[in-house]
């Protein structure tokens, strides 16, 4: 797997950049706390953004037509920004993102709100993808824990402050002021970028083919999956004709983009994301990942008020504490990697975080606060040092001109993960919930008993035994990614040797 392509290609990449890399590295930050801000600022205004527009049976689109935009576009961005650069990539994202929230302000129903977040979502995908591939392009594998600390502090922090900045938003001036924000952050942001950012030349970008079908494609297909896993079991139940019609529509467009990419010369997804067996496993593991991560991101909260009897805002600390321990894990693990190697330090961690959520169902009901906050704080230490040995691993196994595809490939896993996560731990969830309440029961009652009141007895014992089953689904998701890194990724990362190592 050697490359001898992009020696001379990144040292002038980071030569360019090493007098102002201090302002770049600020707005990749200041990027990627955009798209970060985006997924949690919204949801606390939702209330109000309701009253005010009306469409209360699909504001849940909110959220979903944001998530689908940032899923699908993550292959498309992450092979344009191969072909032409990351920073013509991460300007027109930034751009479209800062138009879409502009468009969000100024919305004047559900409908056209839905529609401007998707132009977000548009946006965000390039945030997204080519903010972590930058991170690589700047440093030398020895120093890129630096900028994936940093990176993944502006990540804890977003997770924490923006429930309660909107909120506030929300309440004391209005719903439209969380899209405005965005405005001065993302004009700092872009021009640092457009002043500070130099790549060099690339004699191919006049060149370039850009496989236009295979990325209509692959929206299309993703699209389709997408909405079919977010909507089932919620507009309509699983086996129903849409969730079934969506199905067999995504799989037969996966057929297509298979036809599509192999005949393509310049494929928006290549063969060797999956030929490769570091890539897959990374892939495949994060991809575990992220469907892990809905057990306590969406199920603990819940947990939180309807078992622990918490009110919102400590119950959101329960979940908030792993925010702080998964950065500060992820920036020691440098120290660990360095001895033992990338795969072994994620095995390492993944090991770790199988057993913490194998103890959760073990807890004592009801139990103390202090119990699964522990948990937490232990499960983010074990997933930042699963985490970014793997993205700093992989990230180093590929030249410049791969670096955007096999990035974006391993967060559209991410996100896929936490896609299927929420179907299916949703469907598991509602199962248990039915059936110790005599089928009366599912996530969305439980929810209007936290807002009517304390829920009775019966309905905190069927949530603790719901919320049990889902962590016990992402002990197994956590104990796939330890078989996988175990049988599919070789021991060494083979690592591209870099002129500043």
């Amino acid at each position: 797997m050697g490359d001898t392509r992009p020696a001379t290609r990144e040292a002038a990449g980071r030569g360019t950049a090493d007098g102002k890399r201090g302002a770049v590295v600020a707005a990749l930050m200041l990027s990627m706390a955009l798209a970060a801000l985006d997924s949690t600022i919204v949801s606390t205004a939702v209330p109000q953004i309701v009253g005010d527009l009306g469409g209360f049976s699909v504001f849940s689109w909110l959220f979903s037509g944001y998530l689908l935009a940032v899923t699908v576009t993550l292959p498309v961005y992450g092979k344009l920004s191969d072909t032409f650069g990351r920073k013509p990539v991460l300007v027109a994202g930034a751009i479209l993102f800062l138009l879409g929230s502009l468009l969000c302000a100024l919305a004047w129903n559900m409908g056209a709100l839905i529609a401007f977040r998707v132009v977000q979502g548009l946006g965000g995908g390039a945030l997204q993808g080519t903010v972590q591939t930058l991170a690589a392009d700047l440093y030398p594998l020895k120093e890129r824990p630096k900028i994936q600390a940093r990176l993944s502090t502006v990540w804890a922090v977003s997770a924490v402050a923006g429930p309660g900045l909107g909120g506030l938003l929300a309440a004391y001036a209005d719903w439209r002021w969380i899209f405005l924000v965005n405005l001065p952050i993302g004009a700092v942001a872009l021009w640092l970028i457009v002043r500070h950012l130099h790549e060099p030349r690339r004699e191919s970008r006049m060149r370039a083919r850009v496989d236009w079908a295979g990325a209509l494609a692959v929206f299309a297909t993703g699209g389709v999956l997408l909405t079919a896993l977010v909507q089932g079991g919620v507009a309509w139940p699983w086996l129903s004709a849409p969730s079934l019609a969506l199905f067999a529509g995504g799989l037969a467009l996966v057929g297509l983009v298979v036809v599509i990419e192999r005949r393509a010369a310049e494929p928006i997804i290549p063969g060797w994301v999956w030929r490769r067996r570091t890539i897959a496993a990374v892939n495949l593991t994060l991809g575990a990942l992220g469907l892990l991560m809905v057990a306590p991101t969406v199920f603990l909260p819940t947990y939180a008020q309807a078992v622990l009897d918490l009110d919102p805002v400590t119950a959101g600390f329960v979940l908030s504490v792993w925010t702080l321990s998964w950065p500060l894990s992820a920036a020691l693990s440098q120290h660990v990697y360095r001895r033992i190697g990338f795969r072994d330090t994620a095995l390492l961690g993944i090991g770790a975080a199988t057993l913490i959520l194998l103890a959760f169902p073990f807890l004592p009901y009801p139990g103390e606060v202090w119990q699964p906050t522990l948990l937490m704080l232990l499960l983010g230490a074990a997933l930042g040092l699963f985490q970014l040995p793997l993205l700093v691993g992989v990230q180093s196994t590929v030249g410049w001109s791969e670096r955007g595809t096999t990035t974006a490939s391993v967060l559209f896993c991410r996100q896929s993960g936490q896609t299927i996560g929420a179907a299916l731990f949703g469907a598991v969830a509602n199962g248990v919930l039915a059936a110790r309440l005599g089928g009366a029961g599912d996530l969305d009652s439980v929810a209007r008993d936290l807002d009517a009141g304390a829920p009775a007895e019966a309905t905190r014992h069927a949530v603790a035994d719901a919320v049990h089953a889902v962590y016990l689904g992402a002990a197994g998701a956590a104990a796939l990614a330890f078989l996988v890194l175990l049988c599919v990724a070789p021991r060494r990362f083979p690592v591209l040797s870099e002129p500043d190592d």
